[in-house]
């Protein structure tokens, strides 16, 4: 039995599972690996070693350099090896460990170099330290020889070039500058006074960052282009030797909330205790000053936090001595010891504004009350949705209400709607045809995809529930009719071909409808759908709450065997499936009346903590800027209606 039990060297284990130590092996895992060089760099600006970096990309590589002390040279007594040598192959191998007061750094965890070593087809690294120039080379994370002697030098610093695999990372081609400038840009803030600097080799361009302004500076580029609801913005400073804070925050007109939150530079796009503490310590805040104020500035219940956070624009900077994230990654601050003084400061000093700013804070209740009201108006729209789960079949005023709202900026809310390579993959399923083929899109929206099918087929009709939905698909279709698709105003086989897409999994008992396209399809006739589909079994239940939370309407997540299962109970054959992969924005396609502000920050927070049986099969990405963006394999389906059913009419038996 322990004969079968692996033990995989250090390199081999990250090599083997890269996702447990850079989160994925997309462009995202490839820029997880500069910047965690870029974060060891700044380490030593933090430490007070180093004042200029500069990352320099290649076709296929990147460097990073430094002009701090330099990675120590000198041989490691138990490992036999140089210090350069074991911070470059063993995991937890670093000099931040051991910190005194005001020492702040990233690196805690020791990983992020060797890391980086592991999963670079080529690393070369060059240490200035002592009067004297020090190299080695790597392949796949082994040294191609000891640290050696490489002349002398004048200055001091380390500099780091890497290859990312192309074993690892199969999708790169090379890093991305606009996706470079903005993680070093938001750098630049945060460190105003360090010199970070960009060079493209490629494009023979430099660019030198400036971070004047410092952390407010941060704050005001976020709120460009945002209209504010007061000029005044607030400020949270907290200071102690072991942990620091800055926040600078305001409300903006916008629905979302938009919190910045860093960590010993660290972009903790996934929040965390220093984030949760602020919002605990404003609510509190707001609703003291409620009681303070009485009914003449606020009256209701007390002020919940999704209430409070409500087109706030904030910025946290944070240092502390002993960081502890939720992963390598670091996108979450776990330490709990921090939580009481964030929130005690954050109470004292937004009380301190709001009671020498009366009118700003009049101005903010009335935000926040007219922002419960329309809560309370979609949950009352939300509760008679989900009493629909004892009825058959829909109330049609439901549908009506939602999706008459939504077609006021239909086009806008996500981008597969109108995505060019998906109505191309419906169009391109398309085997009917010639001069007199009709065309029935069911649920047809705007009429996007049943316009896909118009160079094809000789008439394309439209059927929708809802009259807004109906005069946006007149622009595309040649006629467009009201009604139900549990019962399809049509004779039976009179269409050749009938499309529909995304529709199915918001209806209970969606094989009614499924029967009632087959039932007014003509025999040999046509029918193509297109529908969201998980990955897999490991992705289905977390991508069913995320789009029950977004669309209270939502009645099922189909896995690919179900789907199948229903086309063919209904009597359907010959299927066919092809997929495509759209990447969808999470924050635009939650920012629809369907979806109240709870429910917006509840998606957020299932990215954040998506189980890592989703995270394994299931791609997407939160951008440094805290965006979140999904892919979502799409799958269209192509079925026939047989041949049998004319013949059973036309002779009452079924031929064998």
């Amino acid at each position: 039995m322990n004969s079968e039990i692996q033990v995989l060297s250090q390199v081999e284990a990250v090599r083997r599972n890269p996702g447990m130590y850079i989160g994925s092996v997309s462009y995202d895992g490839a820029h997880q690996l500069l910047q965690e060089l870029v974060h060891n760099a700044l380490d030593e600006a933090l430490l007070g070693f180093c004042d200029r970096i500069l990352v320099r990309i290649g076709r296929d590589f990147v460097e990073v350099q430094d002009n701090g002390r330099g990675i120590p040279i000198h041989l490691h007594p138990s490992e036999g090896i140089s210090s350069c040598e074991v911070a470059l192959t063993r995991l937890h191998a670093g000099s931040k460990f051991e910190k005194g007061p005001n020492e702040f750094t990233a690196g805690l965890h020791g990983v992020g170099l060797s890391c980086v070593n592991a999963l670079s087809s080529q690393l070369k690294v060059t240490v200035d330290r002592h009067g004297l120039r020090y190299e080695q080379e790597y392949e796949r994370g082994i040294a191609c020889y000891p640290l050696r002697e490489a002349g002398g030098s004048d200055t001091s610093g380390t500099t780091v070039r890497f290859w990312p695999d192309n074993l690892i990372f199969k999708e790169f081609v090379g890093f991305r500058e606009e996706n470079c400038r903005d993680f070093l840009a938001t750098l630049a803030w945060l460190n105003p006074d360090v010199e970070i600097r960009l060079e493209n080799e490629i494009r023979g361009t430099s660019e030198t960052f400036n971070g004047q302004g410092g952390v407010r500076g941060l704050f005001k580029s976020k709120l460009l282009e945002k209209r504010q609801l007061f000029e005044e913005n607030l400020t949270i400073g907290l200071s102690s030797a072991v942990f620091k804070m800055d926040a600078y925050f305001s409300w903006t007109t916008q629905s979302d909330s938009q919190i910045f939150s860093y960590v010993n530079c660290v972009n903790t796009s996934g929040g965390g205790t220093h984030v949760n503490a602020f919002r605990a310590g404003l609510v509190h805040a707001l609703n003291h000053l409620a009681r303070e104020l009485g009914s003449s500035a606020w009256k209701g219940s007390p002020i919940e936090m999704e209430e409070a956070t409500e087109g706030m624009v904030a910025v946290l900077d944070c240092k502390m001595i002993y960081p502890n994230f939720d992963g390598q990654t670091k996108n979450r601050l776990t330490n709990s010891d921090i939580v009481e003084g964030i929130e005690a400061a954050t109470i004292e000093q937004v009380l301190r504004f709001f009671r020498t700013h009366p009118a700003e804070a009049t101005v903010l209740f009335e935000r926040i009350s007219a922002s419960r009201n329309s809560r309370i108006a979609a949950r009352r729209i939300a509760d008679r949705i989900y009493l629909q789960h004892a009825r058959r079949g829909i109330d049609e005023e439901v549908y009506k209400a939602q999706f008459g709202a939504r077609s006021t900026n239909w086009h806008d809310s996500a981008a597969w709607i109108t995505d060019s390579d998906l109505l191309k993959l419906h169009a391109d399923q398309c085997e009917v045809g010639g001069g007199e083929a009709i065309a029935l899109d069911v649920c047809c929206g705007s009429g996007v995809v049943g316009a896909s099918f118009k160079h094809k087929v000789k008439k394309v009709v439209g059927l929708d529930l809802t009259p807004q939905m109906i005069q946006l698909a007149k622009q595309r279709l040649d006629e467009v009719h009201q009604g139900n698709v549990y019962h399809i105003p049509f004779e039976s086989d009179t269409f050749d071909l009938v499309c529909t897409r995304e529709v199915l999994h918001l209806l209970p008992y969606p094989e009614k409808p499924v029967s009632e396209i087959f039932r007014v399809l003509k025999p040999n006739g046509q029918f193509i759908v297109g529908q969201i589909l998980p990955f897999g079994e490991g992705d289905a239940a977390w991508m069913y709450r995320v789009f029950k939370k977004k669309q209270p309407l939502v009645y099922n997540m189909f896995q690919e065997e179900d789907f199948r299962k229903m086309l063919v109970s209904a009597g359907f054959v010959d299927i066919k499936m092809t997929e495509i992969n759209v990447w969808e924005s999470i924050d635009v396609w939650i920012n629809s009346v369907e979806t109240t502000m709870i429910h917006r920050h509840e998606i957020r927070e299932l990215f954040y903590n998506a189980p890592p049986e989703a995270r394994a099969i299931h791609p997407f990405k939160i951008l440094p800027n805290g965006e979140i963006h999904d892919l979502w394999r799409w799958c269209v389906f192509s079925v026939r209606k047989p041949v049998l059913e004319l013949e059973k009419k036309v002779t009452g038996r079924v031929p064998r």
